[in-house]
């Protein structure tokens, strides 16, 4: 069963495997939780106290591409579970799980700003020792983000007021140039059924964070 931790509780047992003699060569850790939960906050903050020692490594750079999204069409729903390359998620953590000597495995990210990816935009060297990866499907058991879990050494879902976080979204899309309709009708529409499919996942997190 989860449980629910402080953002300190979890970093200090964190760095405590990694001061281990036994610690492993690389341990991974998944951020999950619903769209607006502010993992991607978490996230920078683990990051930043771990200068050096951790990189960032986001679902989101698994997005379809748009076009592919309008072929599929999908473009309408974009965010749900089935318009990210799930599968080449998972291959990526395989290689970052297990790295060939002296390699730098190069990860992909989403820009906001242009609404897509950018292929090989982070680099994780071999002595990286905390991969940080966030997103909304970490836990699901379903298709391929079933196999996500496994290849993770820890996981945090990361909980929220459904109401801020309706908010949040509401402001993020206005930020990135939707009217004020337009953004509430994509948080109803697209949003809060993807909210629904990611909460139901969250019993399988090691811990909650709130």
């Amino acid at each position: 069963m989860n449980s629910t931790l402080s953002h300190t509780a979890i970093l200090d047992a964190i760095l405590a495997t990694l001061a281990r003699p036994d610690a492993p060569r690389r341990y991974i850790l998944g951020l999950a939780g619903t769209p607006g939960a502010g993992k991607s906050t978490v996230a920078q903050a683990l990051l930043d106290a771990l200068p050096g020692r951790a990189a960032l490594v986001p679902m989101d750079g698994f997005h379809l591409a748009n076009e592919e999204l309008e072929r599929l069409g999908r473009r309408g729903r974009k965010g749900a579970e089935d318009t990210f390359d799930g599968a080449g998620y998972v291959a990526l953590l395989r290689r970052l799980r297990q790295p060939a000597p002296g390699e730098v495995v190069y990860a992909p990210t989403f820009r906001r700003a242009i609404d897509a990816a950018e292929a090989g935009a982070i680099a994780v060297p071999e002595a990286v020792q905390l991969v940080i990866t966030e997103g909304n499907y970490l836990l699901l058991d379903h298709g391929p983000w079933a196999a996500v879990r496994s290849l993770l050494d820890q996981s945090w879902y990361i909980d929220i007021d459904p109401v801020l976080r309706r908010q949040r979204l509401v402001a993020r899309h206005m930020h990135f140039g939707r009217s004020a309709e337009a953004a509430l009708a994509w948080v109803i529409g697209t949003d809060e059924p993807n909210a629904l499919l990611i909460e139901a996942s969250r019993a399988r997190a090691d811990h909650v964070l709130r």
